[in-house]
């Protein structure tokens, strides 16, 4: 296998980088992946990454909930109980945030579709963009939407877009400066960018460390910190409007690394942790286990 080994920090071309953890791949292939941070930025990135046309092979997994939408065991159930409510939250924040009822968005990395067909049943004009053939054929399948390559981000027209979305898929992207750069190209001059992303130094993540489920090598390329994503925006010539919390993300996580760390689960531990978490970011969502970043194009950008 071919891999990526890097000399420089990903979001801020950094040479003082170097390793601090190794983590397990706990859903495919149970390979171990160094973990390495950059002393400038404190962005996290998975070390020695498998390529992007070598790297699908590890989403072949009947458990990769975004791929199959399976809700098999009471972790995978929770997770779909908890979307109803996740999706509307989702669509009204878009709405706000835009101050459009309707409009045009584009998400990145929809998955089976369901945020997409959520945001066409609200009366916006949606394009989806999914890597996984397999996955593109379940959207159409579940949800009745028709999503493209997401190799068609860099057709698409310019500054067409209301808002554009990645739910907790910036971490999973190689080319990340020429993500953002089609991002500042396709954006309205008003538009905005939302990106949900893990927090590595919330408190699940500094709690469960190595096993700390939303490390997720090889799959997570990247592991942010709010300052790394501030350092990442700017360089765009972007501003961070606002940062909101996911505070179901810190329970979905916790009860992944509790089966990680301990080889099963204790779901009352691991609610009772994804609480305390929650608890460590209020009044400060740079503490959230997973940030939304809200995000606008700088004055005169």
């Amino acid at each position: 296998m071919n891999s990526l080994l890097r000399h420089q920090c990903p979001v801020c071309i950094s040479s003082r980088i170097g390793q601090v953890m190794e983590a397990e791949d706990y859903t495919v292939s149970h390979e171990i992946f160094a973990i390495w941070e950059c002393a400038d930025c404190s962005l996290r990135f998975t070390q020695s990454v498998p390529l992007a046309e070598e790297i699908g092979k590890y989403y072949q997994s009947a458990n990769y909930i975004s791929h199959t939408d399976t809700n098999k065991g009471i972790v995978n159930k929770l997770y779909h109980y908890v979307r109803r409510t996740t999706l509307r939250r989702k669509s009204k924040m878009v709405q706000q945030q835009t101050g459009l009822s309707t409009g045009k968005l584009l998400d990145i990395g929809a998955g089976t579709g369901a945020f997409v067909h959520t945001m066409q049943g609200a009366g916006w004009q949606v394009t989806g963009l999914e890597p996984d053939h397999g996955t593109r054929l379940r959207a159409a399948e579940l949800h009745k939407v028709n999503l493209l390559d997401t190799a068609a981000l860099f057709d698409l027209p310019e500054a067409q877009f209301d808002a554009i979305t990645l739910w907790h898929v910036l971490e999973h992207v190689h080319e990340l400066h020429l993500y953002f750069d089609q991002f500042v190209r396709l954006l309205t001059a008003k538009g905005v960018l939302l990106i949900a992303v893990p927090n590595y130094t919330s408190y699940d993540g500094q709690l469960y460390g190595p096993s700390w489920a939303a490390y997720d090598v090889p799959r997570h390329l990247y592991h942010f910190s709010p300052k790394s994503m501030a350092h990442l925006i700017t360089m765009h010539g972007l501003r961070l409007r606002v940062m909101r919390p996911m505070w179901f993300d810190s329970i979905y996580i916790s009860m992944l690394s509790e089966q990680y760390k301990n080889g099963k689960g204790n779901l009352l531990r691991a609610v009772w942790n994804g609480l305390r978490s929650n608890l460590r970011a209020v009044g400060d969502t740079g503490n959230c286990s997973s940030v939304i970043y809200i995000i606008e194009k700088a004055t005169g950008s």
